[in-house]
């Protein structure tokens, strides 16, 4: 019998707030939090995703935006980078009258040796993971290594 059972809230709660939706994954929410913001199950959530494509580009586009600019932080991160630090000061000249000025100062931010394991273990983890196997064959029975990183 068409019609029983409870009707679905993404006509209601989901459909009209998608571009919300996707600024939401832009400012690094994630999907249980979106949830408690429409006043949606995270299982209906779920569902949705599965029944609805325009849900899920919206979670994409969203989630892609945050990842770059996080990728992009632990690059600069990892390889160091140099900022200028403005600031500004006042004084009192010799006619008690408020002058400012503007200092500008270059900062170096150093490589963090950290984030650069991160990037490398995940962008090449063929050279950079923590656990190396090696195959040898010998005689007619395969002889398997696994050589294990000690710490850097």
């Amino acid at each position: 019998m068409p019609g029983i059972g409870r009707k679905s809230k993404y006509e209601a709660f989901v459909k009209p707030h998608l571009a919300r939706i996707e600024h939401l994954c832009r400012m690094g929410a994630t999907e249980e939090e979106i949830c408690r913001k429409l006043g949606v199950a995270v299982s209906s959530f779920n569902v949705y995703k599965n029944l609805y494509p325009e849900l899920m580009e919206a979670l994409k586009r969203g989630k892609v935006d945050a990842d770059d600019a996080v990728e992009a932080a632990l690059f600069r991160r990892a390889t160091g980078y140099s900022y200028e630090e403005v600031k500004t000061n006042s004084y009192a000249d010799s006619n008690d009258n408020q002058r400012q000025f503007r200092t500008v100062v270059t900062r170096e931010v150093p490589p963090d040796t950290t984030a650069a394991i991160f990037w490398l273990k995940n962008r090449r983890p063929e050279r950079w993971r923590d656990r190396h196997e090696l195959g040898i064959e010998g005689g007619s029975v395969p002889i398997k290594l696994i050589e294990e990183e000690k710490g850097l």
